[in-house]
């Protein structure tokens, strides 16, 4: 008679991360609230993680893709997924600019506020609207060629990594036998590399303690209680969105959102601590690829949805141009708002690798309606941070289904596995699609 497995051993909830991670963002509000000054010279804590976590992604993004495109037999799979991702980003992220137009107009957070458009201070923009005027299609296209081969992996442009990687997966396939032990080498430095995403997520609580300590040090709790009217609103859209529109997706692709979400605790308790989605963006990588989505169309998905996949970022530029238009009291007509909305689908694409996108991108889409002024930022300079969290977490949702839906349209999603994942259920080592994942892993890329 065959012996039954043994149970799995749960660890305790203190050893989970997400649950390190929940304390210490509370313990940084509480620092931040009643030291602000000593919240504020916590900073380098939080730079210091996301510079760890930026270290390892151009690694990771790189070995992910090309392990992925040169283990492909068809390579015509490899446009194929992609021309889907891009229809994918092209559909949901004008549904929410959308969503957020028709929202900003219903709810109208900026009246009442009767600003003087003279009394604001233009000077608080300047360099977001300099940026802005200085970035161009062309310029744009030629910033993912990067300056030789492994420049792209010094400056740690995520665009620049996805094109050189795409490359030398391809070139690696074409090769054909002759370049397996090449393929078997990075299969097995990978093993490495997630290995070591492994042990930087280990400061993750310490990232997010003092990164959300400067955040209310620096600004206070009080400084949003004036502007509470359109952070609220763009918090409520950003949930409508993700709960109604993406979970309708998710219904129709055979997952629950919501169980989705509780999949990606750990990264999202780390997303609203850093207010950076790329902290978690190696997480990610794993923890789609454990729920069933093929490792190719995963290595695809991902890092472009990164530039390109930007439901919060869109939300969020169309919410604030109507809210600065309505405090000003300029009644746009639904002309000039079809206009933004254009803009704002053009000069959102590739916002992730640039740095203050949100603002940079809220300047170039202003600056095609000449009656509301870019100065009018001004207005919500103060509590961008605190909406920063909320364009971080809706786009991270966006790329997670995004990955799930695209590896379904390939065929290229175990059910079973996503099942199995999102139920929270332990899985065998060897059903695990990234071998770092062990059951005893006390990190986000393990099973609670």
């Amino acid at each position: 008679m065959p012996s039954e497995a043994a149970p799995a051993v749960r660890r305790p909830f203190y050893r989970h991360l997400y649950f390190q991670v929940l304390i210490a963002i509370a313990l940084g509000a509480l620092i931040g609230h009643f030291w602000p000054t000593f919240g504020e010279s916590l900073k380098p804590l939080g730079d210091g993680f996301i510079k760890l976590v930026k270290m390892v992604i151009a690694p990771v993004i790189f070995l992910t893709i090309v392990t992925g495109i040169a283990g492909m037999r068809d390579l015509g799979s490899v446009g194929r997924v992609a021309a889907k991702a891009f229809a994918y980003f092209l559909v949901f992220s004008t549904l929410a600019l959308i969503v957020g137009l028709i929202i900003a107009n219903l709810v109208r957070p900026g009246d009442g506020l009767n600003i003087d458009p003279a009394s604001l201070n233009a000077g608080a923009v300047e360099q977001y609207a300099a940026a802005a005027h200085e970035s161009t299609i062309v310029g744009f296209l030629m910033g993912v060629i990067p300056d030789t081969l492994v420049s792209a992996f010094s400056t740690g442009n995520i665009l620049q990594v996805l094109f050189v990687s795409i490359l030398f997966g391809l070139a690696l396939a074409l090769v054909g036998e002759r370049g397996q032990p090449v393929l078997d080498l990075f299969e097995t430095l990978s093993l490495a590399v997630f290995k070591l995403v492994a042990i930087v997520m280990k400061a993750a609580p310490i990232g997010a303690f003092g990164a959300f300590a400067f955040t209310i040090g620096a600004y206070g709790i009080a400084s949003i209680a004036n502007l509470a009217a359109l952070i609220v609103t763009f918090y409520v859209t950003a949930i409508i969105f993700v709960v109604g529109v993406l979970g309708l997706v998710g219904i129709a692709n055979g997952f629950n959102i919501l169980k989705l979400i509780r999949y990606l605790k750990e990264e999202l308790l780390l997303v609203l601590g850093t207010s950076s989605s790329e902290a978690a963006l190696p997480s990610l990588i794993a923890k789609m690829e454990r729920a069933g989505a093929a490792k190719s169309v995963v290595g695809l998905v991902v890092p472009t949805g990164y530039s390109f996949n930007l439901d919060g970022t869109n939300i969020y530029m169309t919410m604030a141009a109507l809210f600065i238009a309505q405090a000003l009291n300029i009644d746009l007509t639904i002309w000039q708002q079809i206009t933004l909305l254009l803009v704002a689908m053009l000069s959102s694409k590739g916002a992730a690798g640039i740095t203050g996108a949100g603002f940079i991108t809220l300047a170039a889409t202003l600056s095609v309606v000449p009656d509301v002024p870019v100065a009018g930022m001004a207005l919500i300079l103060g509590i961008d941070r605190f909406m920063s969290e909320c364009r971080a977490l809706t786009n991270f949702i966006g790329n997670a289904v995004a990955t799930l839906v695209v590896a379904r349209w390939e065929n290229a999603l175990d059910r079973d596995a996503l099942k199995a994942a999102l139920d929270g259920k332990p899985q065998p080592v060897a059903a695990a699609p990234n071998p770092a994942a062990g059951p005893g892993d006390d990190l986000v890329l393990a099973d609670d």
